[in-house]
């Protein structure tokens, strides 16, 4: 699978049976849950080529589906933010609230076959090797920094799968860590909404934008803004789930935005963050 530039190709990788695609996943994806809610899942009307579109949406999400944009390293936060998905790499040093998504996203590369940059081979467990933004920004056109890029480019594919494979994890998580009483209801909205290329595109996105919602240091004031949080404000009114979707997003999206902290400025985000929902439902 190539999501985007007709220039990527496979030159890092070893010899390998094909990986499977999105839609074979996400159709075993489907198979789970429907053996979890007793059948009463459809299939999915998901194609190939909407499964593609998924990977190259996110991409084009993050990083204007550019090369360049898969190495990047924001203003006014502490880790780089690598690959189609921006996944986070902290420094050996640093931490930080939010989940670190770059070394599984290796692992998950590197366990299918494909070729690791010889830096990432020797030190993928000590961190990322630039210390800071600075250090990153000056880095831009060294060897490794070259490598890097290449890699990521070179597995486009994979990258898509552990975004999919990510959702495929996130709904036990998001059950574990409901109330009792309010599980049936978020496993029903999320079936709902994989229902429709659109719903998967709308929850692949999601998770991998904010995550899943579970995790004690990704809250504010003590409300969460991931998957959870926007599946438990959903309404059911029997009407465009994914429109609901993306109306209950924008909510928990501005209360956090409303509880962070004064100095992380994250109000100039919200934008950008309501364009990216607005994504969801453009058919």
């Amino acid at each position: 699978m190539h999501c985007g530039s007709p220039t990527l190709g496979n030159s890092t990788r070893s010899s390998r049976r094909q990986p499977a695609t999105c839609a074979s996943l996400l159709l075993l994806l489907l198979a789970l849950l429907a053996l979890a809610s007793a059948g009463q899942i459809a299939a999915l009307p998901l194609g190939r080529a909407q499964s593609l579109e998924i990977g190259r949406k996110v991409w084009q999400n993050e990083c204007n589906g550019s090369v360049a944009g898969l190495t990047s390293w924001n203003s006014g936060e502490n880790f780089a933010s690598l690959g189609i998905g921006h996944f986070i790499w902290y420094p050996q040093d640093a931490r930080g609230p939010f989940e670190e998504s770059f070394p599984p996203l290796v692992n998950f590369i590197s366990a299918r076959g494909a070729k690791l940059p010889e830096f990432l081979l020797a030190g993928r467990q000590l961190g990322c090797p630039w210390r800071s933004r600075i250090e990153f920004s000056r880095a831009k056109a060294s060897p490794q920094m070259r490598q890097l890029r290449q890699f990521l480019a070179d597995t486009v594919d994979l990258q898509a799968e552990f975004l999919v494979e990510r959702l495929s994890n996130s709904l036990p998580k998001m059950l574990a860590a409901a109330q009792p009483a309010d599980q049936a209801l978020i496993q029903q909205r999320f079936n709902r909404l994989l229902l429709s290329a659109a719903g998967c595109y709308a929850l692949v996105d999601y998770v991998n934008f904010k995550g899943e919602g579970v995790l004690a240091t990704e809250r504010y004031r003590g409300q969460g803004w991931g998957l959870l949080q926007v599946l438990s404000t959903m309404q059911d009114s029997g009407g465009d789930s994914v429109g609901e979707f993306a109306r209950a997003a924008k909510v928990v999206l501005a209360r956090r935005v409303a509880n962070s902290p004064a100095e992380r400025h994250e109000k100039r985000w919200l934008p950008g963050w309501l364009n990216r929902i607005d994504t969801y439902t453009r058919h």
